[in-house]
């Protein structure tokens, strides 16, 4: 049963071995696999540390989307100051476990409201901060935004990552390498060839 309340401490180590569990489990078998005792058997703990540490399974899908989210927050920003931001976003949304596990949350969230309001919340903080990161580097790279809206582009790049995955998961990959080839063209076009992370060699746009 869930308490509903939270008394563990939030910096604990069994903490994090309780979320490590649980992405784990949501990468491998999907968000239906988790449940109080399996998390628990899988990290070889008792299933009332769960309500310990989180009080609601809800809570414990919070936290570690929070986790996630927070990170990726991090590396985004990294990406996107770096001189080849539209490489560093193309990499970050095509990232196969960051998309596997945003997919297992939206798939989730269509039963659980709390993680639906979290999703919004963090995706809006997402994508404003890619807009102004896109807008300004096509701006930089002097493409008219009226026929390349930065929000469309950004779109475009996340979602045929998110599609590719889809498709993935049955074996289809028709076509995949062709698109994957043609967005890594029009990147080569405007940033160069990609450089290893920590060089700083002028990009080359066409």
């Amino acid at each position: 049963m869930a308490s509903g309340r939270r008394i563990g401490a939030e910096d604990s180590k069994t903490r994090a071995v309780l979320l490590d569990v649980t992405e784990q489990l949501m990468l491998e078998e999907g968000y239906a696999s988790v449940s109080s005792r399996r998390v628990a058997k899988e990290a070889g703990l008792n299933a009332a540390l769960v309500y310990y540490y989180f009080g609601t399974m809800d809570e414990l899908f919070i936290a570690l989307f929070r986790r996630g989210a927070e990170r990726s927050l991090e590396r985004q920003a990294l990406a996107l100051a770096s001189d080849q931001p539209l490489w560093a976003l193309w990499e970050l949304t095509h990232s196969l476990t960051n998309t596997a596990l945003t997919m297992e949350f939206l798939a989730l969230a269509n039963h659980r409201k709390a993680i639906r309001s979290e999703i919004v919340s963090y995706s809006e903080r997402f994508r404003s901060m890619q807009v102004e990161a896109m807008s300004t580097a096509l701006e930089g790279y002097g493409i008219d935004p009226e026929c390349w809206p930065p929000v469309t582009v950004m779109l475009l790049m996340s979602g045929i990552s998110r599609f590719l995955l889809m498709e993935e998961a049955f074996a289809i990959d028709t076509g995949h390498a062709e698109t994957i080839a043609l967005i890594e063209r029009y990147l080569c076009q405007l940033e160069g060839e990609r450089r290893p992370s920590g060089t700083h060699a002028a990009p080359q746009p066409s």
